[in-house]
């Protein structure tokens, strides 16, 4: 039988167990399946390590048609972790954007080299201006986010700049941020290294307040965005996360796999008497509640660092226009620092209030883009 047959049946096997048994068993089909696969590869798989994501997106997508690709993030670790890697070529200094445009730049480090987009408006004035870094989540890219969350405009309408960093399939098949690899969670190594490296390259470049630096993400960048906010808040001065993960949530495939469907995360407080680190910097969550690939819960476990202790709280159920109804949480911690937590009734996978331009976008209102902007805006860097 070839590899690539012999991978199917073994993930027909985990289909069968995962509807039989349940995930525990077919998340150790599926981790026999890749090392079966992977052990054969003698040279970089770059034409079959797609196959195997598909595959496991069919797998995980028994739970309805939202699951899509994004439940492939931790499968390709296995995949992608066996692509040899080389040293980056030396780059140009990056080339100013000109304002108004979309231009494209290449950022290296020791930690390797990622593309970005930077949009500059052109109605922006003599005074540093604010920075919106956004991370993409699975499958799309910097243009596909940029269209489908809208944020050029509204850094044309409010003058800020934003910057798209750029995942490629050879770090990942999916295109998904490595947030549940332990080489790719801490300050100075790994992605977070390469994008706060081009934020500060960014920064320097293009007349940025560094008081006023944002980071937002989706889904794998939501919970990439959990990751920089945490490691790097002398950088960013707030975080906006959108049906992501908090920080610390994985270290590897089951843990991913148990931290995507609301298990209990390696990183937070599993109800007793522990305390969880006290935030550094503001955050404002948006999550739907009826989102099949990445658990609700995840978005109370990402504020619940925020409630511990004398926070003031107050939540309020409110209806967008047009839109779904949601309900706005509030939080102040003792040493004043702010959360929004907003949850969505009856909506998937999707950014909030998104165009149907861009992909994993919900038309419906509550505005995901409009609201982390008036929070960032409101939320600069004191210190």
């Amino acid at each position: 039988m070839k590899m690539n047959d012999a991978f199917l049946a073994s993930m027909h096997e985990a289909m069968q167990l995962l509807q039989t048994a349940g995930p525990m068993e077919a998340t150790e089909a599926i981790q026999r399946a890749l090392r079966l696969n992977t052990s054969a590869v003698v040279q970089p798989a770059a034409a079959a390590a797609p196959m195997p994501a598909q595959v496991v997106e069919r797998l995980l997508s028994h739970n309805g048609a939202t699951m899509q690709v994004r439940s492939t993030d931790v499968a390709a670790e296995h995949i992608a972790a066996r692509a040899p890697v080389s040293a980056p070529p030396s780059q140009p200094p990056p080339a100013r954007a000109e304002p108004g445009h979309f231009t494209q730049h290449t950022y290296t480090n020791k930690a390797g080299s990622r593309s970005y987009k930077l949009y500059i408006p052109a109605a922006r004035g003599a005074e540093p201006i604010p920075l919106v870094v956004m991370l993409h989540g699975c499958t799309q890219d910097a243009d596909d986010f940029a269209d489908g969350t809208r944020m050029n405009q509204l850094a044309e309408q409010n003058g800020f700049a934003v910057l798209y960093p750029i995942q490629p399939t050879d770090a990942n098949p999916s295109k998904c941020w490595n947030w549940f690899r332990p080489g790719d969670q801490h300050a100075d190594r790994g992605e977070p290294s390469l994008i706060a490296g081009m934020t500060r390259e960014v920064i320097a470049a293009h007349g940025i307040d560094p008081r006023r630096v944002y980071v937002a993400g989706m889904s794998a960048g939501g919970a990439m965005a959990a990751v920089l906010i945490q490691r790097y808040p002398g950088l960013f001065a707030a975080a906006g996360i959108h049906s992501g993960l908090p920080a610390g949530s994985a270290h590897d495939l089951p843990s991913a796999l148990a931290a995507m469907r609301g298990g209990k995360g390696i990183g937070i407080s599993n109800g007793g008497s522990a305390k969880l680190p006290p935030p550094a910097r503001p955050v404002i969550v948006f999550h739907g509640d009826a989102d099949k690939t990445v658990h609700p819960s995840n978005g109370s476990k990402l504020v619940a660092p925020f409630e511990q202790g004398e926070a003031r709280k107050e939540k309020r159920r409110q209806t967008a226009r047009a839109g779904h109804d949601y309900t706005r949480h509030t939080i102040r911690t003792r040493a004043g620092i702010d959360a929004e937590y907003w949850v969505v009734h009856g909506a998937g996978h999707a950014w909030s209030g998104g165009s149907g331009r861009g992909s994993y976008t919900d038309p419906k209102g509550p505005d995901a883009s409009a609201e982390m902007m008036r929070f960032f805006l409101a939320h600069p860097r004191a210190d």
